[in-house]
């Protein structure tokens, strides 16, 4: 009896084990995708699954209006954060979140949640929310057959994520810490440090001029960059400076200077650039 028993339960092993190798290949209906997007210091990433149409009616039918969604097909999709972020006006820590949304014809609210491990949005609790807010919808110029997010209107320090399918686009934007990091760093490397690297020294002028901040120190550490290492890039950004703080004489030879160092570098983009900016300094 018990040699029968042990045949049994070994003939069962075998066939769960050959169940499990005889798996056909097929592609998949919704297929997984990834992106990851530097959004200022910061490193969002999406993984979700790309359902399409397929000739069905989406929004208000397939997706229903009023309920929770997957935002996507599978299992939920997840954002990922590097750092610390900004959305809707609220901070999210950084860490893997579910983003699920509530379409509706003229509103969606959309909702991160601390339970990743969700097939779709079976077993959806809001007591996992971190954070809820409203978006709303817009019609796109075409129809995307399938399901689609992307990243648009890049700055610095934000960017937007957007979700469209079918006829429908939906944003938010997503905002970083970035300008109190920077100018830490910049504390940190070059000011405390009273250090002489050009290289440390043009990064600080180039940021402080971007910014729009104190021109005068700008000043002062991209003429200590070029003094010590003359680079057609870094005599460009001199150049600007100068302009802008209305030293023409200054900046035309900064300008005059670069060009040369394009040419002999054969970098047409630099040399281009510095054509321009002589022409409207003349």
């Amino acid at each position: 009896m018990k040699l029968k028993i042990n045949f049994l339960i070994l003939a069962l092993l075998f066939a769960a084990t050959l169940g499990t190798a005889q798996q056909i290949q097929m592609p998949q209906a919704s297929p997984s995708s990834k992106i990851i997007q530097k959004v200022g210091l910061t490193d969002v990433t999406v993984d979700f699954s790309r359902p399409s149409t397929k000739g069905r009616k989406i929004f208000g039918e397939l997706v229903p209006f009023g309920q929770v969604w997957r935002t996507g097909a599978n299992g939920a999709t997840i954002l990922t954060f590097s750092t610390e972020v900004i959305i809707s006006g609220t901070k999210v820590p950084a860490g893997a979140y579910a983003l699920y949304s509530i379409p509706g014809k003229s509103s969606w609210t959309m909702i991160l949640s601390k339970n990743t491990k969700l097939w779709g949005a079976i077993g959806y609790e809001p007591k996992d929310d971190i954070l809820r807010f409203t978006a709303t919808p817009a019609k796109t110029s075409r129809l995307y057959d399938s399901f689609e997010i992307s990243f648009n209107k890049l700055t610095d320090a934000s960017a937007n994520l957007s979700i469209k399918w079918e006829e429908t686009r939906v944003e938010f934007t997503i905002q970083t810490e970035v300008d109190p990091i920077v100018m830490a760093d910049i504390k940190k490397q070059v000011i405390d440090a009273q250090i002489t690297n050009p290289a440390l020294l043009y990064q600080a002028a180039s940021y402080y001029f971007t910014t729009n901040k104190d021109l005068n120190q700008a000043y002062t550490w991209i003429k200590q960059s070029t003094a010590s290492d003359p680079k057609y890039w870094t005599l460009h950004l001199q150049a600007k400076i100068e302009m802008s703080l209305g030293k023409k004489t200054e900046a035309l030879e900064s300008a005059t200077k670069s060009k040369k160092l394009a040419e002999e570098g054969k970098n047409l983009d630099y040399v281009g650039l510095n054509d321009r900016l002589i022409k409207s300094i003349k």
